[in-house]
């Protein structure tokens, strides 16, 4: 049997690493469009701010672990087309590799906003290696930093450079920080922390042209409020778009594109693609929502491993289904954590507990539907966020309980234990039932 596996983050290292364990007869091929040792991407923050070297990146320690494991690792080569009929992936440059299974785990790259003059040398996205290797040889004590974009990435990469001796302005096109995550409640802390540690932050203000990109001077940035800003290095976090377009022509389902023009690749419960024996995992499959029981791309890390485990399974002949994926997203920013999951926006005709001190940097919101927690939303401490993830999937009713967390939302975790049995205990009152949010 011939495995191969394109793609080499975690969710393709993952569904090899299986492989290997399930069919150890098998020969099974790791293509990485990169010619790096396969690493994970959400390590690149800690390399900016100088918490690992480039080895505390890699996904595996040391240069032969693949080839100890049997697994032929493939860098530097990119998929340029798949023959789903022959069994066939053409590579760039000439070339292509046999499969018998195949698994799609391209990931997704940044998407960058049409902008006038938003190309030149000195604009960079921070998504792979070299990107990260390209901000560090640019930026000293005193640089001027322009972000463009304040979302999930973007907050990532605050955290990042606003540890270093820089001046840093980030722009933002909607209302508040991390807008697919946060409400304007939340948004609205999380933007007062940044401001508070140094970072200027410009809301509901968008760069309209960029001039100098490509010189040795200071770069201008207009927006659109009429002002004009300088910044020595402008870093894009806009967003990014799945690794699918070598499917193109295949046949292949693809999910409706979204605003930066890209669906993912549409996988049923087994992780199989809309083609017999090609499985798709992570940031380039649009798989099951376990709140919405729609078809998603969810760009996080732990979906993508729980991909690449069912994915493998059923590539190994043993029927694997999965019940969908959690959306959560947990992201610290200059020191203040915050968190989304499942339908934290609410729904038409549900419930809603709010709760807010900007003082103590602290918001909690959750939101109910027919006596369940759907969705909710942290920022900064809460050290029962694992109840509120185990609420929202168990979907366990909280009955009564309701009324009373509408009044007082800290008092989650009374509502869990008296809702699953297991009792009320001091310990776990004194951390949930104080006078704060």
């Amino acid at each position: 049997m011939r495995h191969l596996i394109v793609g080499a983050g975690p969710a393709g290292v993952i569904a090899a690493e299986q492989l290997r364990g399930l069919d150890p007869q098998a020969q099974i091929t790791l293509l990485s469009g990169e010619a790096e040792p396969p690493y994970s991407r959400m390590a690149i923050p800690y390399l900016l701010s100088g918490k690992v070297g480039e080895a505390g990146t890699h996904l595996r320690a040391g240069d032969d672990h693949f080839a100890q494991a049997d697994i032929e690792l493939i860098t530097g080569r990119r998929a340029e087309g798949l023959d789903a009929g022959g069994r066939q992936v053409r590579l760039e440059g000439g070339g292509s590799l046999d499969f018998d299974t195949l698994l799609i785990a391209t990931g997704a790259s940044p998407w960058v906003p049409p902008i006038e003059g938003l190309g030149g040398r000195r604009v960079n996205a921070c998504w792979t290696l070299e990107d990260a290797r390209r901000i560090l040889s640019a930026v000293q004590d005193g640089s001027r930093v322009a972000m463009i974009g304040a979302g999930f990435i973007g907050s990532i990469l605050i955290d990042a450079l606003g540890q270093k001796k820089l001046e840093l302005t980030v722009i933002e096109a909607e209302d508040r920080m991390v807008p697919r995550m946060m409400d304007v409640d939340g948004g609205a802390i999380i933007k007062a922390h940044c401001e508070s540690r140094g970072v200027r932050v410009l809301t509901s203000t968008r760069v309209e042209r960029v001039e100098g990109s490509d010189g040795e001077g200071p770069m201008t940035l207009a927006l659109s409020d009429g002002q004009n800003i300088e910044a020595d290095l402008i870093v894009t976090a806009t967003g990014v778009r799945p690794n699918v377009g070598f499917v193109e022509g295949s046949g292949m389902k693809l999910a409706p594109a979204d605003a930066t023009g890209q669906g993912g690749i549409v996988v049923d419960d087994r992780m199989q693609t809309s083609l017999p024996n090609i499985y798709a995992a992570g940031d380039a499959a649009a798989g099951l929502d376990f709140s919405f029981q729609h078809r998603a791309v969810h760009g996080i890390q732990p979906t993508a491993a729980d991909h690449a485990r069912i994915a493998a399974l059923n590539m190994a002949g043993k029927e694997a289904h999965y019940r969908g994926s959690l959306s959560m997203n947990v992201v610290e920013t200059l020191g203040l954590t915050h968190y989304t999951f499942g339908r934290f926006q609410g729904i038409e005709g549900g419930q809603s507990a709010r709760a807010a001190d900007a003082a103590s940097k602290s918001y909690l919101r959750l939101e109910f539907s027919e006596g369940r927690l759907i969705g909710a939303i942290v920022v900064g401490a809460f050290e029962q966020v694992g109840i509120l993830r185990g609420l929202i999937q168990s979907q366990i009713d909280l009955g009564a309980w309701i009324e009373r967390l509408q009044q007082k939302p800290r008092r989650i975790v009374e509502a869990y234990l008296d809702a699953t049995g297991l009792g009320l205990t001091p310990p776990m009152l004194s951390a949930s039932t104080g006078s704060g949010v």
